[in-house]
């Protein structure tokens, strides 16, 4: 049981989380097996999407449904042909012949990147940025980001000329993407920003470097002068220690713990650097370590609304009637992919949890086993006429068979046990009367493992991973 534990640590972690077949078929795997394959798959997983329908069959497809229109004007107006692809992603998350490695790193990413587009065609230009780089070295995904024009228009980039400098990009270029707060001046800003004039995008997405744009005056960048370009603004970035410390400790957060360990930190960083921030290398350093399969690693962060509804899906195997249904769920919750609160991306941690947000992830369960509306709040950042109350009915499918036939059983309380060792995290004390309440007067077996599952998917305890 220990070494199941770990390998269900390592996938929630590294993915989504072991889906009832895997959680039978890996039960004798040893964890370095675990991680080979991980890595084995994202490696051989296609890196470049193609384009899905297109925005006019995307429209034609809204206008089918049964829903009344007025229900589907935040996915026309707003989100158009970008849905598609948040759909998508959900999609090739909850996948059990991709690989949760290569999504859960690209989740990041884009988190750590963060960018709002609400265009189609750059949505997917900036995925694919993300998937060609999430596991090679991290110069070439910040080139990449560089250059993809979701960025150059989302920090105005676009707008970076010579004699008119624009300062977004340099500045977060340095405050969240790479070397963090105070280890640059104001006068690194502006310096860096002359070295990022003229890079441009054309209308069709590919990048252009626009000369005529462009400052080639000499320049001085953190103890550094020429007539720096931003490539070399990027690599004097990279030869300080700080920024494989700053990126280092984001990763951590987010795959190992919210609460930071400082020696942890200082070693991992330190393979970071001297391996010229091989990706791959930091990752299987971390899923690799005995210790980031410590208790105190183990259940210690709270599910983001990505995690939570991916891991649902991938459980049940939930097939929703309506794709839109994905996306309100993901406004509702306070995740929406390609649609970050702002450049630092989004805070995670408890901040996940608030009062709009908690009594609806509590509740989700209950929603998807009833086919229930669920009631959306519009967020403040949209416009005027479109606040108010939108309701979107959870019509899904649940396809309970894998489910059952790896924990169900005659003994009810062995389907206690297995369940509950599978959907959360080790040594949760289960309240006895709650659990009783929840699955009082179910006549049959079927009928209380479908109780039982609904009561523990709704504990708070299933906010953590």
């Amino acid at each position: 049981m220990r070494n199941i534990k770990k390998l269900q640590h390592l996938y929630r972690r590294a993915g989504f989380g072991l889906t009832p077949e895997q959680w039978l078929q890996k039960g004798n795997y040893t964890v370095q097996k675990a991680v080979n394959e991980l890595f084995e798959e994202a490696e051989k997983t296609d890196k470049e999407l193609e384009s899905p329908e297109s925005q006019e069959s995307t429209l034609q497809t809204l206008s089918r449904m049964d829903e009344p229109m007025e229900r589907e004007n935040l996915i026309l107006d707003k989100i158009t042909g970008v849905f598609q692809h948040s759909v998508g992603w959900l999609g090739r998350m909850a996948a059990t012949d991709g690989s949760p490695l290569l999504e859960k790193m690209c989740l990041f990413w884009h988190g750590h990147f963060a960018c709002e587009t609400k265009l189609s065609g750059r949505a997917l230009d900036y995925t694919n940025a993300l998937r060609t780089y999430a596991l090679t070295d991290f110069r070439s995904l910040v080139l990449a980001v560089a250059q993809d024009a979701a960025m150059l228009h989302y920090l105005n980039n676009q707008q970076n000329k010579k004699g008119q400098p624009n300062e977004n990009f340099a500045r977060e270029l340095m405050e969240l993407f790479t070397i963090g707060r105070g280890n640059y001046t104001e006068q690194d800003v502006k310096e860096a920003a002359r070295a990022f004039t003229g890079w441009a995008s054309e209308p069709n997405g590919d990048f252009k470097f626009k000369r005529q744009q462009h400052d080639y005056g000499t320049k001085t960048f953190m103890g550094k002068t020429g007539n720096l370009g931003g490539e070399e603004i990027v690599d004097i970035l990279l030869a300080r220690r700080e920024t494989a410390k700053f990126v280092t400790q984001k990763i951590y957060r987010f795959f190992v713990n919210e609460t930071v360990d400082v020696e942890k930190i200082q070693l991992l960083s330190k393979i970071f650097y001297e391996s010229n921030y091989d990706i791959n290398k930091l990752m299987r350093s971390i899923f690799e370590s005995d210790w980031f399969y410590d208790d105190e690693n183990i259940g210690s962060n709270i599910k983001s609304p990505i995690e939570l509804v991916v891991g649902m899906i991938r459980t049940l195997g939930i097939e929703f009637e309506s794709p839109a249904a994905l996306v309100f769920a993901q406004r509702a919750l306070g995740q929406v992919l390609f649609r970050p609160p702002n450049v630092a991306g989004w805070a995670g941690g408890k901040a996940w949890i608030d009062n709009s947000t908690l009594l609806l992830r509590l509740n989700l369960a209950n929603y998807l086993f009833a086919a229930s509306e669920l009631e959306l709040k519009v967020k403040d950042e949209l416009e005027a006429q479109e606040r108010g109350k939108v309701t979107r009915k959870l019509s899904a499918t649940l396809h309970w068979a894998p489910l059952q036939k790896a924990f169900a059983s005659a003994n009810r309380l062995d389907t206690q046990v297995g369940l509950t060792a599978f959907l959360l995290t080790p040594n949760v004390v289960l309240n006895k009367k709650l659990l009783t309440d929840s699955t009082a007067n179910a006549g049959s077996n079927d009928a209380y493992f479908q109780r039982l599952t609904q009561h523990l998917m709704s504990l708070p305890e299933y906010q953590m991973c």
